[in-house]
């Protein structure tokens, strides 16, 4: 039967036409059926990888970055329980990837044995899913195959979030009618219209608006269009702790990143004084708000989320982002009110001297290289290693800012480069880095050369902010600048700024392997911003 009168043939070809553009998957028994169908139909590239979480956390960055859905595909029980964690991820921060598990087939099943790799009863993965995904579908009948999957790829556009799909293996090979992508669905026009008005007049009267843009925004592909308006208007924009890198390549009055007590003060106070506070695509998390001098008032912000748009204490359901964008573009007038803010600068110079590297060191070494050599999209993982990242100038950027996972910066950056085409720069701390750092050995395989900066303390040091005196947070010394170079890419070990400085510009003239720099920092040496943050989320006000 050709590919693709069959279900697994219609399935690849519906994730494509839903904006998937490749599958980052590991192969295993129940999944090998699938798996033959990706080679017997090329249309999506597969790049394996060599453990599950670093599939979710590349696809994650894939989605981030392309603004579709990003595929991970692997085995029952053993391979998609280990993916978990990545996709509660996904699931958190709004990044629309589509698990899709092999699973027993129907004979399998109904044999009345366990199947092998099955954890509880037969449905137990398939509900664990629906806990992290939007919506779920279990492809056993051919009949229906079709239907099922239009519905669960469009919820994974309409919510820019996971889904999950469970594909039997004796069904792969089963024929099945086509897939027709379902409609979008258009919001009520005279709700959209009034919810527009009255978020201009709100912003009209209020002395000091201000536009924070959230994942929602890149989720939806609105960057350009959320600039334009932000120029109309002549509002001054911030970027939230999660939409860290947004509006990079627009020309939106930009001032800088909000965080709290632990960011720039005249940029948190221009949000906290606000008396209209537009949060457009804006998680309400904890790391975005709750480190703020004194509390924002949500009850008194403008907000616009899962096709909700909220002011004050009455909602307008069923508004989709770009729907509420396009309408407020049409009718948008400046702002009397607005004020012209000045933008944060970011540390630059470093000294080329023999001084240790502290972590304000490598955000102003990176500057110097970007600068020199052109922004790189940078993939950052969870501990002091994110809080350098803002430290950089603006450019794309990736990180599980709310959930904080670790482990996910260097398939992130593999993600990136698979999804862009663009050499990324991975910044990660040594704990993270002995998760998920081996993945950098496939590089080579697949023509990608990221650029990897090791903050390397022998500690979690993000722990360490919070616990300095605890033991628990010591993970010994490695070699990582040695195991680049058993991985196949290029390795640098660097204790003082100028050996910072010549590794960062020798790694960024050499092209076609992975280039790796390990750079020592003392266990006591945290950036000022995790310093704050810490401080802050303790309960304490910062020095």
């Amino acid at each position: 039967m050709p590919i693709k009168t069959t279900v697994g043939g219609v399935l690849i070809e519906a994730l494509h036409a839903h904006g998937a553009r490749e599958i980052f998957g590991i192969p295993g028994d129940f999944a090998l059926p699938f798996f033959d169908a990706i080679e017997r139909m090329p249309l999506l590239p597969l790049y394996t990888l060599s453990n599950e979480p670093s599939l979710g956390f590349a696809a994650d960055a894939c989605a981030r970055m392309r603004g579709a859905p990003a595929v991970v595909a692997v085995t029952y029980g053993a391979g998609a329980l280990n993916v978990v964690n990545p996709i509660a991820c996904a699931y958190a921060e709004k990044s629309p990837v589509v698990v899709i598990s092999g699973a027993p087939g129907r004979a399998a099943r109904a044999s009345g044995l366990l199947v092998h790799h099955e954890a509880r009863r037969p449905e137990s993965q398939f509900n664990i899913y629906s806990e992290i995904t939007c919506d779920q579908a279990r492809l056993d009948d051919p009949a229906t195959a079709a239907a099922s999957i239009a519905r669960v790829l469009s919820s994974a556009r309409r919510w820019a979030r996971p889904v999950y799909i469970e594909l039997p293996s004796d069904v792969v090979d089963a024929p099945s009618a086509s897939v027709t992508p379902l409609p979008a669905i258009a919001p009520d026009a005279e709700a959209l219209e009034a919810c527009a008005k009255e978020i201009l007049e709100r912003l009209a009267r209020a002395k000091q608006p201000v536009l924070m843009v959230g994942v929602e925004v890149r989720r939806f592909g609105l960057e350009e269009r959320v600039a334009r308006l932000a120029r109309t208007l002549r509002i001054p924009v911030v970027t939230s702790f999660l939409g860290r890198g947004l509006l990079t390549d627009t020309d939106a009055p930009l001032v800088g990143t909000y965080l709290g007590l632990a960011g720039d003060p005249e940029v948190s106070a221009l949000v906290e004084d606000s008396d209209g506070l537009f949060l457009l695509g804006e998680i309400l998390s904890d790391t975005n708000f709750g480190v703020s001098r004194g509390r924002i008032d949500m009850r008194h912000t403008i907000q616009a989320l899962d096709t909700h748009v909220t002011l004050s204490h009455h909602t307008y359901p069923d508004i989709p982002l770009d729907a509420l964008v396009a309408a407020l573009e049409g009718i948008a007038r400046p702002l009397a009110s607005a004020k012209r803010v000045e933008s944060h600068s970011p540390p630059r110079s470093m000294p080329h001297d023999e001084a240790p590297i502290v972590p304000l060191d490598v955000a102003a070494a990176i500057n110097d290289l970007m600068e020199a050599h052109g922004r790189y999209p940078v993939a950052a993982d969870i501990g002091d290693c994110l809080f350098t990242a803002m430290d950089l100038v603006h450019t794309d950027h990736v990180a599980p800012g709310y959930y904080a996972t670790m482990g996910f910066a260097v398939p992130a950056a593999i993600g990136v480069q698979v999804a862009t085409g663009r050499r990324p720069l991975a910044i990660v701390g040594d704990g993270a880095f002995q998760m998920t750092g081996m993945e950098l050995g496939h590089c080579r395989r697949y023509g990608l050369d990221p650029i990897v900066v090791v903050m390397n303390n022998a500690s979690w040091g993000m722990l360490s902010a919070f616990r300095p005196d605890a033991r628990y947070t010591d993970i010994g010394e490695w070699d990582f600048a040695a195991l680049a170079n058993a991985l196949g890419g290029r390795g640098y070990r660097v204790s003082t700024r100028a050996q910072l400085a010549h590794a960062l510009d020798e790694a960024a003239k050499s092209r076609g392997v992975f280039q790796l720099i390990d750079v020592r920092i003392a266990r006591d040496a945290l950036s000022p911003t995790m310093r704050r943050f810490a401080a802050a989320m303790g309960g304490k006000r910062p020095a």
